[in-house]
């Protein structure tokens, strides 16, 4: 009588379902974003469409206060979320076209969900937190990063370096918004 050892299935990555999942995460935050400039009562916001259309991922307007956001919606379950360089410049391209709004501001938007993957399939609870940077037009512009802390890094030639982002008060609020933790890191 021969006794079988029962093995543990090995869990494979389906990228087709994690790639659904992300761009779920996405569309969902972006929805919260405008839905919150919405319930406002002088902003408008407008989901502009998919990233292969060249658009920021959302425009909010303000005639009253004679202002105007380009966002860019990051959303995920790592610690680090990463903006590249060409979101930059096309919210850049944005702002700078419209001229007639006193303030024209480039937003970035991270939310860091509650549950953190650590590892395929698994994850472990946390704070659920949302940071709002506002891009700074005289520094250089490179990919970057937001971390679960809030702190905002350069990324370049595959290497961190510390970019100092200043948090942005947003119209609306939002319980789960946070502003950096402090640190004496570098800065560029």
């Amino acid at each position: 009588m021969s006794i079988t050892k029962l093995q543990k299935p090995i869990q494979t990555k389906d990228n087709v379902k994690i790639a659904r999942t992300r761009r779920q995460r996405g569309y969902h935050w972006e929805d919260t974003l405008v839905k919150r400039f919405n319930g406002l009562d002088s902003w408008k916001g407008f989901r502009l469409g998919s990233p292969s259309v060249g658009l920021p991922d959302i425009l909010a307007v303000s005639s009253k206060h004679s202002t105007i956001f380009t966002i860019e919606a990051k959303s995920g379950t790592t610690n680090s979320l990463t903006v590249p360089f060409d979101q930059i410049i096309r919210c850049l391209k944005w702002v700078d076209n419209f001229e007639l709004y006193h303030t024209r501001e480039v937003i970035f938007a991270f939310k860091f969900l509650s549950k953190k993957r650590i590892g395929l399939g698994e994850y472990e609870k946390r704070e659920l937190r949302e940071y709002y940077k506002v891009w700074d037009k005289s520094k250089k512009i490179t990919d970057f990063a937001c971390n679960y802390d809030g702190t905002t890094w350069a990324i370049i030639d595959a290497k961190r370096q510390r970019l100092d982002l200043k948090d942005y008060t947003m119209p609306f609020t939002s319980r789960n918004a946070k502003t950096e933790q402090p640190s004496d890191n570098s800065t560029i």
